[in-house]
């Protein structure tokens, strides 16, 4: 567990007059390879860190295992490096400790659609108030090129020198398919403006903000995705008023659709459309529910309000009843 040092939660720390800057997030020196789209996911959360001003002992970073869950170190914020698979859980308690903080959870496409893929469909059903960004680039980089969930046929890894013998997870189509979601979007890293606006999206939003960022490996994919976003063809931006903006500057970069993304069955059309080699992948926001409650307001809105000594009070009552 990563924390914050203690002269830091003076009064003085967070003044409401506070300028933020991206300094004011930066952690350790990022330890990624050079060319990898982690920086650019990195910059574009400390960016909408700073422009809604959320000061840095209000948000916890939460991550797995593989080289996007290094995340934590490199925020000055709270963090919390968790086991292989384990961040949602993780997450949830944390939200449900303390909702007043903001939780931003860190993935791989491992991490989350492999060992993770159970707590995953979980939290999707129980919509806690997270951040959940995961960084897919098609394989297993941390341990050297092994197959992912993800990996198109065809792709020749340590773990399966001949290309993968089942087509790869569709995301997007399993999200939509799940009860209790209430935000998903996929953006990429080779588009900086657009991912930055995707995660601004997503942090305003009550309740789990599910954004897939598609990137590649420059050691161990650069081929994912058509050469990290090269071929234009195979992406297409979502254009609705209510959805995530695309600047006019990357209508040369992808095709757009017009999508409504408080339509259900349009955004579940639109994912299972993904899954076939001739329709572009959707770049921007899929769907959204606002009106879903989130997990913590379910649980927590059952709970009578109680002062810290009203809570200490009962406590000791517990405590004692344990003695007599």
């Amino acid at each position: 567990m990563k924390g914050l040092h203690i002269d830091q939660f003076t009064p003085d720390y967070c003044p409401e007059d506070k300028n933020f800057t991206l300094a004011d997030y930066e952690g350790e020196q990022p330890r990624w390879c050079k060319g990898c789209g982690d920086f650019a996911i990195l910059t574009a959360l400390e960016k909408v860190l700073a422009t809604n001003k959320t000061p840095a002992n209000e948000l916890v970073c939460v991550s797995g295992i593989g080289c996007s869950s290094r995340f934590p170190y490199y925020l000055k914020t709270f963090g919390f490096h968790g086991v292989h698979g384990r961040a949602l859980p993780i997450s949830t308690g944390v939200n449900l400790a303390n909702p007043k903080l903001k939780v931003v959870t860190i993935m791989g496409d491992g991490d989350c659609f492999s060992i993770g893929l159970g707590h995953w469909i979980h939290a999707l059903r129980y919509n806690p108030n997270l951040l959940v960004l995961v960084f897919d680039n098609e394989i297993y980089g941390l341990t050297k090129k092994q197959t992912s969930p993800t990996t198109p046929l065809g792709t020749s890894t340590r773990t399966t020198p001949d290309g993968p013998y089942l087509p790869p997870l569709n995301p997007l189509k399993l999200i939509m398919g799940a009860t209790g979601v209430s935000f998903v979007a996929q953006a990429a890293t080779w588009m900086p403006a657009h991912l930055t606006a995707s995660i601004q999206k997503g942090f305003e939003h009550q309740g789990l903000s599910f954004i897939r960022v598609l990137q590649r490996c420059p050691m161990f994919s650069p081929q994912a995705f058509g050469d990290g976003g090269k071929q234009r063809e195979l992406f297409q931006f979502i254009t609705d008023p209510e959805g995530i903006r695309v600047d006019p500057s990357l209508a040369q970069v992808a095709g757009q659709i017009t999508h409504d993304p408080r339509d259900l069955r349009a955004a579940q059309e639109l994912a299972n459309s993904s899954d076939h080699s001739e329709n572009p992948s959707p770049l921007g926001l899929l769907f959204q529910d606002p009106s879903l409650a989130s997990y913590d307001q379910i649980r927590l809105g059952h709970l009578p309000s109680l002062s810290p000594k009203e809570k200490g009070a009962l406590l000791m009552k517990k405590l004692k009843s344990y003695g007599s």
